[in-house]
């Protein structure tokens, strides 16, 4: 019984230090993240993304800014194999990629580090088909975009980010895509 007193007292006292937490019940909705100059290099939304190359695993290489060209949009996604991967890509696959013909998808395994180590990861968990790149041992593209885990960004054919969050149930993307003169 004591015990119990101490941890309820402990849970008050803890919880009434942390300023601000019952506003993260009821969030705003509003997105609070800073704009950044069209002219500007980065990955936040508005800025122009930086241009990267890297290898598919097919050993092709791929060169943003040509791939650009003659496509609405670029969506990377970036991907360790894992099940909620599978579950996002699963669902972009289905329902989000027959929709949108002139944008390109592309997985990018961001922890093999390897051509042939992703080749099999890809293989092995039903993605033959999908385009997938490899970023390499260094992280170039997961450095220039601050991809982990989920993280997707859509690139426009004039090269700005457009979106650069982690996926969730597709409609975030699904808005951005539809909103692509």
């Amino acid at each position: 019984m004591l015990y119990l007193r101490f941890f309820i007292i402990f849970s008050v006292f803890f919880l009434s230090s942390c300023k601000d937490t019952f506003d993260d019940l009821n969030p705003s909705g509003k997105d609070l993240r800073d704009t950044y100059s069209a002219s500007s290099f980065g990955y936040h939304p508005g800025q122009l993304a930086p241009d990267f190359a890297v290898f598919d695993t097919l050993n092709n290489t791929f060169v943003l800014s040509s791939e650009l060209v003659g496509s609405d949009a670029i969506v990377l996604y970036f991907t360790m194999w894992c099940p909620i991967c599978d579950s996002h890509m699963t669902h972009m696959r289905s329902q989000i990629i027959p929709e949108f013909p002139n944008v390109k998808f592309l997985f990018l395994d961001y922890v093999s580090g390897m051509v042939s180590v992703a080749r099999a990861a890809q293989l092995d968990n039903g993605y033959g088909s999908s385009r997938v790149l490899v970023d390499d041992i260094n992280h170039t593209v997961t450095d220039l975009y601050n991809g982990t885990m989920g993280t997707t960004i859509v690139i426009d054919n004039n090269g700005t980010v457009l979106m650069n969050e982690d996926y969730k149930d597709g409609r975030k993307l699904l808005e951005v895509l539809n909103n692509i003169p």
